[in-house]
């Protein structure tokens, strides 16, 4: 698109995020500690209100660790309630949401913690100020112009920006994500429409997510669920085909009472509500030029399973970093490239997990916990040993948890440096800027080696010794030696 003649009146920044979602938020608390200078745009004059993503899945609290925001985000939530099963006004059973996790030493969380989108963005954005971050609201853009040294965003109203990058994290109906002219190809995973509303409800436990199933007289199921941190309930209700969803306190109540025990009046108030079709899709191309796109604006999740706001964190815990890298000069500009060769097959096999829980097809079992995604295929992954048994941690693998002689790894990971990790050799490694080092005794998950851990945890290079270390650290824009 062309833009009007305004370069005089342009605001500069190293990076600008559209969408003040959870991935917006989160890519913006990562740049601003690492001194990049980047502003946050929002369509909307305020924070999304609604609780639509409301499960923070075992790998996003690990993200959410290092980002600084986790004890925030345990005391505003809590563990998911155990199903209840109504049927006639009576329990008729305990249903278990998810699969049980075993503990163990490579991750502090087995289980999905319960928080209402709206405090998680709450939460976020309160870190991004104290990072230095900044959020501009009534930001809608309607105009995304490129060249080879940035990219010009237009608003209907306030100052365009110039940015070296653009991200557009401004959700599944993307305004940059159109303006570039970016495909998405999807399905329909449900026909039937879906009623999400934040209520307040007299009547009901909060120990129970209760479970209404659908009668013959109804045409779809109906369940609410304690909001954890909160005093709402969260309402679902699944429609017949073609059904106008009445979203108004009436018609929520109207929901209630016909699917449930309750009567109308028990629903006293509504504080959020929306409509939508499940379905899914994904963004052809992650990267065109100096735009990226993250979150809904790249793939579209059936809500079941809970992986649409934990794969969107993800990515911006992927992007982070590299856009940290780039525009320091440490890293070549081809370093962004790795962004969709890492995250679009994860968004796919993501997308394709959320319609099997969807349509009842998989559990809620390990794969949505998220904790065994990783990057073995990508080019920025570098395995230089032979041999390695069936279960071994390889590079490309999640870094895991441990504690070895006093030393938890997690807390030598946490912050936005790459982390050498020495496991029970003496070889000596070769010093490299902006790398925290570390030496511990041999340990079941690692074995013994040198494995260099990526800011976003993820194991980029390992190997018995040290001799190729330098070549890989210099791709990734670490050099061994001092810099000037």
């Amino acid at each position: 698109m062309e833009l009007n003649n305004v370069k005089e009146k342009l605001v500069d920044v190293d990076v600008l995020v559209v969408g003040a979602g959870p991935t917006g938020l989160a890519l913006g608390v990562d740049l601003a500690r690492r001194g990049v200078d980047a502003l946050v745009v929002e369509r909307a004059g305020a924070l999304f209100p609604g609780s639509r993503g409301k499960g923070i899945q075992p790998r996003t609290m690990e993200v959410f660790d290092d980002l600084g925001v986790l004890a925030e985000i345990r005391a505003a939530g809590g563990d998911y309630p155990v199903g209840m099963i109504w049927r006639d006004g009576r329990r008729a059973g305990e249903h278990q949401m998810f699969d049980p996790a075993e503990a163990g030493d490579d991750s502090p969380y087995t289980t999905p913690w319960m928080v209402p989108q709206w405090r998680t963005q709450e939460i976020l954005f309160a870190r991004l100020e104290e990072c230095g971050g900044r959020v501009a609201f009534g930001r809608e853009v309607v105009a995304v112009a490129q060249d080879e040294d940035g990219a010009t965003v237009e608003f209907t109203s306030g100052t365009p920006v110039r940015a070296r990058y653009v991200v557009a994290a401004d959700g599944g109906r993307s305004a940059v994500r159109r303006a570039l002219g970016i495909a998405m190809t999807g399905e329909t995973v449900d026909p039937h429409p879906m009623l999400v509303s934040d209520v307040r409800i007299t009547g009901l436990d909060r120990d129970n997510w209760h479970v209404f199933p659908p009668r013959e007289d109804t045409g779809g199921f109906l369940a609410i669920c304690p909001l954890a941190g909160t005093e709402d309930f969260q309402v679902v209700a699944q429609f017949p085909e073609g059904t106008d969803v009445d979203l108004s306190l009436d018609g929520i109540r109207g929901t209630v009472a016909e699917r449930s025990h309750l009567s109308p009046e028990a629903v006293t108030e509504v504080r959020w509500a929306s409509d939508f079709r499940p379905r899914t899709a994904l963004a052809d191309r992650f990267r065109a030029g100096r735009v990226l796109l993250a979150g809904d604006a790249a793939h579209i999740h059936s809500p079941a399973g809970g992986q649409g706001l934990n794969t969107s964190v993800q990515d911006a815990y992927n992007l982070g970093w590299k856009l940290g890298a780039v525009l320091s000069g440490e890293a070549p500009e081809s370093l962004l490239d790795t962004y969709e060769e890492e995250r679009l097959p994860v968004a796919a096999d993501m997308l394709g997990l959320s319609t099997r829980v969807h349509r009842g097809e998989a559990r809620r079992g390990a794969a949505t916990r998220q904790l065994g995604l990783g990057y073995r295929g990508s080019s920025l992954t570098l395995e230089t040993r032979q041999d390695l048994p069936e279960k071994a941690l390889r590079a490309g693998d999640r870094a895991p948890d441990a504690t070895v002689g006093g030393v938890r790894l997690f807390d030598v990971f946490r912050g936005p440096h790459w982390t050498l990790l020495t496991v029970g050799t003496r070889e000596e490694t070769p010093p490299l800027p902006g790398v925290r080092g570390v030496r511990i005794t041999a340990h079941d998950r690692y074995g013994t080696g040198v494995f260099l851990v990526r800011p976003d945890g993820y194991v980029g290079w390992a190997g018995t010794g040290a001799r190729d270390l330098p070549g890989y650290a210099s791709r990734v824009g670490l050099t061994a030696g001092q810099r000037c």
